[in-house]
């Protein structure tokens, strides 16, 4: 026999409704008719912040921001008068602290069977944190807008031609700068992927092969500055630009695509090249008559009429002419470099020797500012060299070694074998490089702030011509420094 369970009494209506509204998380309030209220529960007086005695004496009209009164006074009204029987609406209470709480308010009005209303049933939903994120979520949005604004002006407002692409190739951003340089490249059109060559060419004025076009090597991931090329389909027309590649990188480190940056060095490449031109017909035309005027002065030297003094000013003379033969040499080596021809004509010639005869040359120099050089060389060292051109490398270190360094300093010259390699080191005892001034030295036509404070005359070309011929011949340049002790270069060439 199953044993019956007695149901448990029920509850009053007005119990149930008490317990429900005590408990309920929702601020939950009895307003009655004139907006008083009569009784309150727990979560609605935290919400608020006041004890449930003391809200108890205030109406739904002192806790209300001022601003949203009148709205909610309104919808109140028109629930009294039957128009409608409830109302939801987002307002403001002020709390007692001051603050401001936003609520979602939901209320119902309870009326006899006569229709006589007989008090409002209030509901809040705490909309605080809610409004608080929309807010910052509403000035993140303005704030990203403004960004936009701002990174769109300085996109299209720059004057150079700026090109993203993704890891396809497929252009997804370009601004007008560049589409003017689209247009010169491409006048029927472009794709807007990597790969159309169009009216592009190399320095040479050569078309451009597909794989050499930078919107290609930029989407292979390739990062690269200053790649020239000119654009346009007339010669007389086009424009010589420099292009800059970086990599886009997603979050997790792969390549996203790349950002390419166009300028426009049309003026500086024309310019550039009418210097060249001006640099080697200006060299040209100096050397035939230097080398008969040193021709003549040997002869004056090599004459038993000079007299003593005589001799003393040709060999002033002959130094003189000499060191403008270099500038010559170096001037019109430059040239040859920017052409592009080759550089170095390799044959069987003895270092050891070559090196005796530029200290020997460079001994006259040496000796007129009171500096002492001194070297180190084997009897014999052959190997496989352009010797023209080496020559110039030893000019060149002598005569720098010589110009930075006092009176009574001392330049020393060491050539050496190590394993497969020729090492020449040159060192002087002079003023030293500037630390800013080290990592520049090799570049053309550089001038240090050591030769502009010592005066020291040159082009700034000797080092560059230094470390192209060595580059040219397989090997490598360096040089080490301390301001007001000295430099060394060393140069390291394959035997």
């Amino acid at each position: 026999m199953v044993a019956e369970i007695a149901p448990a009494p029920a509850l009053e209506t007005d119990e149930l409704w008490r317990l429900t509204m005590e408990h309920s998380p929702v601020g939950m309030a009895i307003v009655s008719p004139t907006g008083g209220f009569m009784t309150a529960n727990v979560a609605l007086c935290e919400m608020l912040g006041h004890e449930a005695d003391v809200l108890i004496t205030k109406s739904f009209q002192d806790i209300t921001h001022p601003d949203d009164l009148d709205a909610d006074l309104r919808l109140f009204e028109q629930t009294l008068a039957g128009e409608i029987s409830s109302y939801r609406i987002t307002k403001r209470y002020l709390r007692a602290d001051g603050s401001i709480l936003v609520g979602d308010l939901s209320v119902a009005l309870l009326r006899d069977p006569l229709g006589t209303p007989i008090h409002f049933i209030s509901q809040i939903v705490d909309l605080s944190e809610r409004q608080a994120f929309v807010e910052r979520l509403d000035a993140a949005e303005a704030a990203a807008d403004a960004e936009r604004r701002t990174a769109q002006a300085i996109f299209e407002g720059v004057a150079v031609g700026l090109l993203q692409i993704d890891a396809t190739g497929h252009y997804l951003a370009t601004n007008g700068r560049h589409r003017e340089f689209l247009e010169l490249a491409f006048p029927e059109g472009h794709l807007g992927q990597a790969g159309q060559t169009g009216f592009a060419y190399d320095l040479d004025q050569q078309p451009l092969a597909r794989e050499d076009m930078p919107s290609v090597r930029a989407a292979s991931g390739e990062e690269f500055d200053d790649l020239r090329l000119w654009v346009g389909e007339d010669p007389h027309s086009r424009r010589a630009l420099s292009v800059s590649a970086r990599r886009v990188l997603d979050r997790t480190g792969e390549v996203a695509g790349a950002v390419l940056a166009y300028h426009d060095v049309t003026d500086l490449v024309r310019a550039m090249g009418v210097k060249d031109e001006f640099v080697s017909t200006i060299s040209h035309e100096l050397r035939t008559p230097l080398t008969a005027a040193l021709a003549y002065l040997e002869l004056l030297d090599e004459s038993t009429d000079v007299s003593a003094e005589g001799h003393q000013q040709v060999t002033a003379a002959r130094r003189n002419m000499l060191r403008l033969s270099h500038l010559v040499a170096d001037l019109l080596f430059t040239t040859r470099v920017s052409a592009g021809s080759p550089l170095v004509d390799p044959y069987r010639v003895d270092l050891a020797v070559i090196l005796c005869e530029a200290v020997d040359a460079a001994s006259l120099d040496a000796d007129s500012r009171g500096v002492r050089i001194t070297s180190r060389l084997p009897g014999s060292l052959p190997a496989v060299a352009d010797g023209m051109r080496l020559r110039q490398v030893f000019d060149n270190l002598l005569d720098n070694a010589i110009a930075y360094s006092r009176e009574g300093c001392l330049v020393t010259v060491d050539l050496a074998v190590r394993e497969e390699h020729v090492v020449l080191t040159v060192t002087d005892e002079g003023t030293g490089i500037e630390p800013a001034d080290v990592e520049q030295v090799f570049g053309r036509f550089y001038r240090g702030e050591n030769a502009r404070r010592l005066h020291v005359p040159g082009t700034g070309l000797g080092l560059t011509i230094v470390r192209s011929i060595v580059e040219a011949h397989g090997g490598v340049v360096s040089l080490e420094s301390t301001l007001g002790e000295g430099t060394s270069i060393c140069v390291l060439l394959p035997r």
